[in-house]
């Protein structure tokens, strides 16, 4: 009789056993593949509406930053904002007491460095220097302009990045309270993958945008300075 006992309680451990084994083998393979294809493109299929459009503005302000970027490489250089040509040919005309030359040649080429020289020469008699460091100010915004757009790329990436985080964890929270067993895993990593990849994106633009702002804005300041002097220069030769 104690034997016939024991028989039957083996078969109900080992029944039981087996329907866990099952159990846990279902959940995983459910695990295996609600978690198949997270990728990043998946990832931000899931992120619904609010996070395809915060995807597209990070995309956009990753197209705006590179191309501010390669446009301030190449328009804010010394070369190009204080020519060589107009400053030995307005020199030149200087020395030999042309002063209509001079002004000729800063219409003929129209610049920063023109502007500058033709605002002192307009009040060569009188307020000079003031009359180029107003001309070197507005130079100075223009040239600017351009370059503190990349101080808002810098300044918006992060934070678009941060509200995918904040988005991601409200999905991740709200998991916790709707999803049991595997899905629960599979969705809280889909989640929490969303807030990393958009901080991550986020800094990734910033970054080098904030760096290259720095950067520009010196260069413009230093190419600022360079034209005020040579144009304090040239006026000397004007009044001689």
């Amino acid at each position: 009789m104690k034997m016939k006992w024991i028989l039957i309680v083996l078969a109900i451990a080992t029944l039981s056993v087996c329907a866990q084994d099952v159990v846990m083998n279902d959940a995983a393979v459910e695990a295996e593949a609600l978690g198949s294809g997270d990728g990043f493109f998946n990832v931000v299929a899931k992120g619904g509406f609010l996070g395809i459009v915060l995807w597209l503005a990070l995309a956009a302000l990753s197209v705006a930053g590179t191309h501010l970027i390669v446009d301030s490489f190449l328009k804010i250089k010394e070369s190009r904002i204080i020519p060589e040509g107009l400053t030995d040919g307005v020199r030149a005309a200087l020395d030999v007491g042309d002063f209509e030359k001079a002004k000729q040649l800063c219409g003929e080429e129209p610049g920063a460095l023109a502007n500058i020289l033709s605002a002192g020469f307009s009040n060569k008699d009188d307020g000079a220097e003031d009359a180029v460091a107003i001309a070197a100010e507005l130079e100075s915004e223009k040239m600017m302009q351009r370059v503190n757009y990349l101080n808002v790329v810098g300044n918006l990436a992060p934070m678009l990045g941060l509200l995918g985080t904040v988005q991601g964890m409200i999905m991740a929270f709200a998991t916790l309270g709707t999803e049991a067993g595997a899905a629960k895993n599979a969705m809280l990593a889909t989640n929490i993958s969303q807030a990393l990849y958009t901080t991550a994106a986020g800094l990734v633009i910033a970054v080098p945008a904030l760096g290259f702002f720095s950067f520009f804005r010196n260069r413009a300041a230093k190419i600022i300075l360079n034209m005020e002097a040579l144009t304090m220069e040239l006026m000397k030769k004007v009044r001689r």
